[in-house]
């Protein structure tokens, strides 16, 4: 199967990089706005370097493509509409035309979390509980809670609509990913050890503890974010469908349970399985 991967060496591609590459089912090509030197963890792979909001440059491309995971956008909450229209909205679009004009039959889109953001922010911080009562499903109304949020709601959207007004892409996934984290602080504890080493907060402080708690909730570890676009790779039965992309953790309030018995995903991860950040001796997920 060959499948393309925009936006390739962000956290999310760089995981499907770390589990899925030496797949033998799959012949991988990488679209990203630059290349990595070849002695870089993630250089020397196949690389299309184009701007997703570059049509022309990103179509050549796609031929040839049994699917396209598209990763490629700006990626935060405090953005302004300057910053994610021509990489979210332009390049949604792009990605999914030049799908269409190649004949891509699989189209899995990263969407996010922040799509339903404003039921974090009127809830938080009890909703880090694990016992606080809400498992919000894919059929729950949107409610983004940024720019950013609101680019991927629409990604979402325009994606029904290609599926559902044109022949290709015949199947679309849109992917609500939680916290997907670098490689090497691949564990709850991961985004809090990285803001004490840059200085920014105190081990054992109240934020540092947040940190860790909301974390626990919404971690994806990098093996299980892998398996649920590999579930959606190998899928043959869907049209267009929302998945929530976080790992089996108690404090989640993201239902997975349509990505259980849709695509038969089945994480391994589950942050409460964490007390503290690994020792020298232990290795990160």
């Amino acid at each position: 199967m060959n499948v393309l991967v925009t936006g390739s060496y962000g956290r999310c591609g760089t995981a499907i990089i770390d589990h899925l590459d030496g797949d033998s089912r799959y012949d991988f090509t990488y679209l990203n706005r630059s290349d990595r030197p070849a002695e870089h963890r993630y250089g020397g792979f196949d690389t299309h370097v184009a701007d997703i909001a570059d049509y022309d440059a990103i179509r050549p491309a796609f031929d040839d493509q049994d699917a396209v995971v598209h990763l490629a956008a700006y990626p935060y909450t405090d953005g302004a509409w300057e910053d994610v229209l021509e990489p979210n909205v332009v390049g949604m679009r792009n990605a999914l035309e030049a799908a269409r004009d190649a004949e891509v039959e699989t189209f899995v889109f990263a969407s996010t979390n922040h799509v339903m953001g404003m039921y974090e922010e009127e809830h938080a911080p009890e909703l880090y509980d694990p016992d606080y009562d809400l498992r919000l499903d894919p059929t729950d109304p949107v409610r983004p809670d940024s720019c950013y949020g609101a680019t991927k709601s629409f990604g979402e959207d325009i994606g029904r609509y290609y599926t559902e007004r044109y022949e290709y892409p015949r199947r679309f996934y849109a992917l609500r990913i939680c916290s997907v984290l670098p490689h090497g602080i691949d564990h709850p504890y991961g985004r809090a050890e990285r803001r004490v080493e840059n200085g920014e907060i105190e081990r054992g402080s109240d934020a540092y503890d947040r940190s860790v708690t909301r974390t626990k909730a919404t971690w994806h570890s990098r093996r299980d974010f892998a398996h649920l676009v590999e579930r959606c790779l190998v899928d043959r039965s869907v049209t267009f469908d929302v998945f929530n992309g976080v790992s089996d953790n108690d404090r989640r309030w993201f239902s997975i349970r349509n990505a259980r018995e849709r695509l038969g995903y089945d994480p391994d991860d589950n942050g409460e399985e964490w007390d503290g950040p690994p020792t020298d001796s232990d290795t990160a997920v």
